[in-house]
């Protein structure tokens, strides 16, 4: 059984699946910083000096002035500013990674071979033109 796991694990696609999950897991949360650093604070300054991060609907009694004060008193919040974020962060990520695909896809295209022209002689296997109705090097009928 130890010997078939191994097999399994190092198959080339399961390597590849995990190397893919890594980069993509560091590759989310360079995206989430630059969300919440450098694409969140200038839309919140044009908006007024707002910090996305900390909107939120306070659904308990009380009055917070803080996201963090509201989760440090335990009291029921709608964080829909951090919502905001992770909704720009999904954004940027399948956007990044449909540019990804789409130029994978263009050069997949440009490996396709090209049509068929010529075809082997079933009787002498030489390489002949594709319309070709007899064979030159056995004259065989193809």
């Amino acid at each position: 059984m130890l010997k078939e796991f191994k097999e399994f694990a190092m198959r080339g696609n399961v390597v590849d699946m995990a190397v893919g999950i890594i980069i993509g897991v560091a590759f989310g949360k360079i995206i989430s910083s630059l969300v919440q650093d450098i694409i969140m604070p200038p839309i919140g300054k044009l908006m007024g000096n707002v910090d996305f991060s900390n909107l939120f609907i306070n659904l308990s009694e009380g009055t917070f002035n803080s996201l963090a004060e509201a989760q440090a008193a335990g009291a029921a919040t709608v964080n829909y500013g951090l919502f905001i974020n992770t909704v720009l962060d999904f954004l940027i990520v399948a956007f990044a990674i449909f540019m990804v695909i789409r130029a994978m896809n263009k050069f997949k295209r440009k490996e396709e071979p090209a049509p068929a022209t010529t075809k082997e002689c079933p009787e002498c296997l030489s390489t002949i033109p594709l319309k070709a109705k007899r064979c030159a090097h056995c004259t065989a009928a193809v």
